[in-house]
């Protein structure tokens, strides 16, 4: 799935007022961990993962490698913060999107 800028920059806006549903820290992405983001994705759609300092990886290799497992995009990474979008079914989709030009 690709995002126009104009959809990433929608996403982004709605991301600033969210919380990190996931912390990781020394483990990094464990398959723990994953189940915790599929489940979150699954509910609301648009999460923020926060990565702890003692977390000695990259977070935007992490967020790539979260985003592949999970079947989401990543939206921005800022320092320690990662968000992540998937759409939820058609019937149960939270999140419209502004059109993407054609």
């Amino acid at each position: 799935m690709n995002l126009t800028s104009k959809q990433r920059a929608y996403l982004k806006s709605l991301a600033m007022t969210i919380s990190p549903v996931q912390y990781l820290g020394k483990a990094s992405l464990t398959e723990e961990n994953l189940r915790n983001i599929e489940e979150a994705l699954a509910a609301r759609e648009l999460i923020k993962i926060g990565v702890q300092k003692n977390c000695e990886d990259d977070p935007r290799e992490i967020a790539e490698a979260a985003a592949l497992r999970t079947g989401s995009v990543v939206v921005q990474v800022i320092g320690k913060k990662i968000v992540l979008y998937r759409p939820g079914e058609d019937d149960k989709r939270r999140i419209e999107l502004p059109p993407a030009k054609r």
